[in-house]
């Protein structure tokens, strides 16, 4: 059976939910990532009016979209960073406050914990989203970096992530750390140590996201056959690598969508992705979860984007087999 093709909503939170569920259902999407700004679904008013979630779950009722997660990637990037003025254009007012960096981080912890309380009132399993990282800025190892400053800085990850993820098992609820740079895991090696920071609870895994792997050098099959147990969710996003002898993967501090990029995100089926081999890995590891098309792509108009990858998703997923092609031979 195929799986569900969703459409994660933070590309489109400045539109009201109302009006993308009908854009959704327009272009044939099985249902909605909620992301956690936006009107799509705001923490505080989840857990401050007992009827809020039933509304938001009979708005996709009525234009029969389903709901298998929520994302809540902005406040998670301010509970391990070094907080400064760029988190203020990213966060909720109440958590920014007075911008102390210290208070901004303790304020995201506790609004971590209660998103997994506001995902279970909402009747979700997976939370999406990122931790930040203390340590992002020592990617590149000159000065030469101390193996301690490594230490330290997934030791904070532990330090910040295990509360959170006490409440998170308190409410049944699983975080899936979209693996992305500027977080504490970027790639299959630093997702292993996080891991292991964390002795391997179960609550934490991966939204597995191959567009922030393939520009690395990474290959995101790879990535799903190394942790075959720990993708709770997946988005579908393209990314494409234009090294011409003048750009830089780096990105050369341009911004998405400046063609001088060596690299930038493409709609789903427009990059350099494998997503023929991405599906047959999933199908190899039993993944029965949506695929969630998170939609970036500064050089296309969005609405045809929107339509398209929806239709090349579903164009491209299948289910495994359940005979051998040749199982007749062996009669």
């Amino acid at each position: 059976m195929a799986r569900p093709v969703t459409l994660f909503t933070g590309q489109w939170a400045d539109l009201p939910l109302e009006e993308l569920c009908k854009k959704a259902v327009e272009f044939g999407y099985d249902g909605l990532e909620l992301a956690c700004w936006g009107d799509h679904f705001e923490v505080d008013k989840a857990l401050s009016d007992d009827s809020y979630c039933a509304k938001k779950r009979d708005l996709l009722e009525r234009h029969d979209l389903k709901l298998f997660a929520i994302s809540n990637h902005l406040v998670g990037q301010a509970v391990c960073d070094h907080v400064d003025e760029r988190h203020k254009g990213i966060l909720p007012e109440y958590v920014w406050g007075d911008g102390d960096p210290d208070a901004v981080s303790q304020r995201a912890i506790e609004e971590m914990k209660n998103t997994a309380r506001a995902a279970q009132r909402l009747g979700v399993e997976i939370v999406n989203g990122f931790t930040g990282s203390s340590i992002w800025h020592l990617i590149y190892d000159f000065p030469p970096t101390p193996p301690e400053m490594y230490d330290a800085g997934f030791q904070q990850f532990a330090d910040r992530w295990n509360p959170i993820m006490d409440v998170f098992q308190e409410c049944g609820i699983k975080f899936a750390l979209e693996v992305h740079p500027t977080e504490i895991a970027f790639d299959i090696y630093s997702a292993e140590r996080a891991l292991n920071a964390i002795d391997n609870r179960e609550e934490f895994g991966f939204n597995f996201d191959p567009s922030h792997l393939i520009w690395q050098g990474v290959d995101p099959v790879e990535f799903i056959r190394f942790f075959p147990n720990r993708i709770y969710h997946v988005h579908m996003k393209d990314a494409s690598v234009t090294l011409n002898g003048r750009t830089g993967i780096l990105g050369s501090h341009l911004r998405f969508g400046d063609s001088r990029r060596g690299w930038d995100f493409r709609s789903v089926g427009r990059g350099g992705v494998r997503f023929e081999e991405i599906i047959r890995a999933l199908n190899d590891i039993s993944y029965q979860g949506p695929l969630s098309i998170e939609w970036e792509d500064s050089g296309m108009e969005r609405f045809q984007g929107g339509r398209e990858a929806c239709q090349f998703v579903k164009n491209v997923d299948f289910s495994p087999s359940n005979i051998a092609f040749d199982a007749a031979f062996n009669e």
